[in-house]
């Protein structure tokens, strides 16, 4: 199936547009962004651009789960190591895992310093726990269930501080400006003035993953991979597409906001069980609540599938009261609002889209393909997670790949001279019509968001995946064949494009490795042990390319 996409979603002309000029320009205010921005203010301007008005509001704020790492005399990074390559069905690039794992006491420690507070025990050693997929206890938490809160509200704090930070809220990037095949900036739409430049030496993509392609997700409400569809269409190489994480354990109540239920909680010894109260994991793996996600999310499928039932059960009801409550509070008070008791009553749950193995191919610094392009966080595929992203594991790589990126376009700016930065360069583009009001763009975007969570969850085959590339190449035709005016409608072009490269990937994949799960070909395949990456031509058209694995050593 033929895929294309335009190089850029509107027109303009950059001379008829406000413009700013900065040595760095960041997208995204996750965990990863604010800590390349850090990274850089120490010697050069960085700009950073969000979306919403609250730069607090991204997907890290909502991890939950902790941050993994070698914290403890009684642990070894080999272990790590091991259990991330296990996660990661044997598609994780080793020399990547290798540096984050060893690298990761030394980010951890720097955010404590920052003023990070983890949990302790009363001799001041830090309170690890387990999740899914580690043999070790070497998660760190905060506040029990609120790591990601506590490191973003410290990032966020050291960047009001610092002097070369400069936050612009309410900013959509449209796209990523390039000339003569490099990135120079992006095209912005800024809520108070409108159509905007931002030129930049150095250009970092932070912008998160694509839980909104689904029905069903953990993820914030901009996580809608527009930073994938950027720079798909800038010329960057994309990597990995068909591996989604499907979270087991998402709370589930009919007509409610979908919210997440850590890992944590079966780290803790809760119990999934189904409708009858059988306790049904031992039977699907001897790891039964502690194996890898991809394999407690298909567990749960199958069980509900067994069962005809919406959802499956946590129950901690077994577990001491007291403990639940300190290690839970944020889960305890969502479940009160629905009227559980997590000491005693089950917990509706059910998998959701959760996290994007794939995204921007990087190296180990967080370089594009696309010169003066980075792109770091779930955003980037740097090949740490591989076919399954190990629990815990994404904090700590937005750690170490936001010092890397960060450090890395510092010093590339630094090698760009003033006076060839500020120009404003001949940029301009014409679309060929204009926006079609008939479009009712809302509805659009809940039936593209039911059709991916329906032909490209959980479980897929190729009688799914192709009726529903089908549906998205339909889709596509009348929605790219108009010039979209607003950002309901360039998120919606954003989403089509990733759909598209998701379920395309998906069914050329044919094995079940990971987070991707083809009933059709339920084995993993040694030949499968490559990469399928996607770039776009100058006409258009998007290539398609099969990548080799690095051989074992």
């Amino acid at each position: 199936m033929n895929i294309s996409t335009p190089r850029y979603l509107v027109s303009f002309d950059v001379r008829q547009l406000p413009q700013r000029f900065t040595d760095v320009l960041i997208i995204g205010s996750g965990l990863a962004g604010l800590r390349a921005a850090l990274a850089v203010s120490k010697k050069q301007q960085v700009i950073v651009l969000t979306k919403p008005e609250n730069i607090q509001y991204s997907n890290s704020d909502r991890a939950q789960g902790g941050i993994a790492s070698v914290l403890d005399p009684t642990d070894q990074f080999e272990k790590h190591i091991e259990d991330t390559l296990i996660a990661g069905a044997d598609l994780c690039d080793r020399e990547v895992v290798n540096r984050v794992v060893k690298e990761g006491p030394r980010r951890i420690a720097e955010m404590i310093e920052m003023g990070t507070h983890f949990d302790q025990h009363a001799d001041g050693s830090l309170e690890l726990g387990r999740e899914g997929g580690h043999r070790m206890n070497r998660v760190a938490h905060a506040k029990g269930d609120q790591t990601g809160h506590e490191l973003i509200q410290t990032v966020i704090a050291q960047s009001n501080a610092a002097k070369n930070i400069h936050v612009h809220a309410q900013c959509y990037v449209i796209d990523l400006l390039t000339f003569e095949g490099r990135c120079v900036g992006a095209l912005v739409h800024d809520s108070a003035f409108g159509k905007m430049v931002y030129w930049a030496k150095q250009t970092i993509l932070a912008t998160g993953g694509i839980g909104q392609l689904y029905r069903e997700t953990t993820n914030s409400p901009i996580a809608t991979g527009d930073g994938i569809a950027m720079a798909l269409r800038a010329g960057a190489k994309l990597k990995d597409m068909e591996f989604v994480q499907f979270h087991p354990t998402v709370l589930y109540v009919a007509g409610s906001s979908r919210s997440l239920i850590t890992e944590a909680v079966r780290g803790e010894g809760a119990y999934l069980i189904d409708k009858n109260g059988h306790r049904f994991m031992p039977e699907y793996d001897e790891r039964a609540e502690l194996a890898p996600r991809d394999i407690v999310s298909r567990s749960i499928a199958t069980q509900m599938l067994k069962t005809n039932s919406a959802t499956v059960f946590l129950t901690m009801a077994h577990k001491d009261p007291e403990l639940i409550r300190h290690r839970f509070p944020g889960i305890a008070a969502i479940c009160a609002r629905f009227g559980i008791d997590i000491t005693k009553d089950p917990i509706p749950v059910r998998p959701g889209a959760h996290y994007m193995m794939g995204g921007v191919a990087v190296d180990m610094e967080g370089r594009t393909n696309v010169p003066g392009l980075w792109a770091i966080g779930e955003t980037s595929c740097t090949g740490l997670h591989g076919a399954n992203r190990l629990a815990s594991n994404s904090l700590l790589e937005a750690l170490v790949y936001g010092v890397s990126a960060g450090v890395g376009a510092s010093q590339a700016a630094a090698r760009i001279p003033d006076e060839k930065h500020l120009k404003v360069l001949p940029l301009a583009h014409d679309t060929e019509s204009s926006y079609d009001p008939m479009l009712h763009l809302q509805d659009f975007t809940n039936s593209l968001k039911s059709l991916m969570w329906r032909n490209a969850g959980v479980k897929r085959s190729s009688e799914m995946l192709g009726e529903g590339l089908e549906t998205l190449q339909q889709w596509q035709r009348y929605t790219f064949n108009g010039e979209q005016n607003d950002t309901v409608g360039w998120d919606l072009q954003n989403m089509l494009t990733v759909s598209m490269l998701v379920m395309q990937a998906a069914l050329l994949r044919e094995e079940t490795r990971g987070g991707h799960t083809r009933v059709d070909f339920p084995e993993r395949e040694e030949k499968w042990r490559r990469h399928i990456t996607f770039q776009r031509n100058e006409n258009g058209s998007i290539q398609l390319g099969m990548e080799e694995m690095k051989k074992k050593k």
